[in-house]
């Protein structure tokens, strides 16, 4: 295995950064915008009427909806230090969740730590370095949110070409009727929810081993990314108080062509197209496919932290409105790329009684694509009503 030249990570490890701050508290548009984007036909979460009538009595958030609160979908304490000619994709997240709903007016401020990294030699890169980051949602009431802990996958670009794992430039082909059998799993999805209405899926009522309805989100276009990439308030011009990071994606090892001004308040004054991700610097990967190869993927691809609130939706929407998502751990494992499907499945594993009467259910969550390629597995950990 050739060295990768990670010597400059060590100095930040386990020292605060400058906090994440959104301008604006959460609006209800947010929200709405947020379920958009990443594909949650969950009534409660965008219609006042359907919300009105439920356990709130208005709508909230999602829990994944918490990512797009920060400024940087949790990435910044995951990037920090210098690998030089590298780039850098989500490996993954872990969440706590502590209690408190984020609801329009709140106001959060993201604390955040470089936590480890290792490295390790993989198909895709070779020497690749792991590295994970901590960030803690707080609101404006000093309540803990959340906790997350995201994982990046920084690597060398280089090797990345060489290896050509993700070689794979022509989209698949989607028939009529194949996207007919794709709209009949959804319905069967959105049906969970219409069903279970406002009522409780109360512990006693499942048990291991029961499978939760299917979802499948696409086939993704570059169109469906870019909503999932405007669904982040952090994406709008003048939207941060405190930006992303306080250096260049230069400083941190990025190659000259994906480096650019993404996250410079000081650009964005000037010209804030610059500084936008869907355009310029180390995000357009995702948007713009001559790029997507540039790093090693075979064309546009879809976002980590949006593969995340995909788990974390799938389970919230079996548990309904009453259910709380306490814990949950993903890894991502291929990308979702432009004209793919993913397939969204989950089965429960096991369920307990924690101290203080708490009911817990455990879900197994695989997110695979029309090949049958895992993109993502995770477990997630789920309170419930005893009655």
């Amino acid at each position: 295995m050739t060295n990768l030249d990670t010597t400059d990570l060590d100095q930040y490890m386990g020292v605060p950064m400058e906090p994440g701050e959104l301008k604006e508290p959460v609006t209800v548009n947010d929200i709405r915008r947020w379920v958009q984007g990443m594909h949650y036909p969950n009534p409660l979460h965008y219609d006042e009427d359907w919300a009105a009538a439920g356990r709130f009595g208005r709508i909230v958030a999602p829990q994944s909806f918490t990512v797009a609160c920060d400024t940087s979908h949790g990435c910044s304490p995951a990037q920090v230090g210098r690998i030089p000619n590298s780039h850098l994709i989500f490996g993954g997240d872990e969440w706590w969740f502590f209690g408190p709903r984020v609801e329009p007016g709140d106001r959060l401020v993201c604390h955040r730590m470089p936590f480890d990294y290792k490295v390790s030699d993989t198909k895709f890169a070779g020497p690749t370095c792991f590295q994970r980051g901590d960030t803690l949602y707080i609101n404006q009431a000093g309540e803990r949110v959340a906790q997350q802990r995201s994982t990046s996958i920084r690597y060398e670009v280089r090797q990345a070409h060489e290896k050509k794992l993700f070689d794979e430039p022509k989209e698949p082909e989607w028939t009529d009727e194949r996207l007919l059998e794709l709209e009949d799993i959804k319905s069967g999805f959105i049906a969970q929810i219409q069903d279970l209405r406002h009522d409780k899926r109360v512990f006693g009522s499942i048990e291991p081993g029961q499978e939760l309805a299917t979802n499948v989100l696409g086939p993704h276009n570059l169109a469906s990314f870019t909503t999932e990439w405007r669904a982040y308030p952090m994406t709008t011009w003048g939207a941060t108080l405190k930006g992303p990071t306080t250096v260049r994606a230069e400083a941190l090892g990025y190659t000259k062509e994906m480096s650019g001004f993404e996250g410079d308040r000081k650009m964005e004054r000037v010209n804030p197209e610059l500084t936008d991700g869907a355009y310029y610097g180390p995000s357009r990967g995702h948007l713009q496919p001559r790029w997507a190869q540039h790093v090693g993927m075979a064309r546009g691809y879809g976002y980590g932290a949006s593969m995340g609130a995909w788990i974390l939706d799938y389970v919230a929407a079996w548990g309904g409105e009453w259910a709380f998502i306490t814990h949950s751990v993903a890894q991502y494992r291929h990308p979702a790329f432009t004209g793919d499907a993913t397939f969204v499945r989950g089965r429960v594993t096991d369920t307990r009684v924690e101290r203080r009467r708490r009911h817990i259910a455990t879900v197994a969550v695989e997110l695979t694509n029309q090949d049958e390629m895992v993109m993502a597995k995770g477990t997630v950990e789920v309170e419930l009503p005893a009655d």
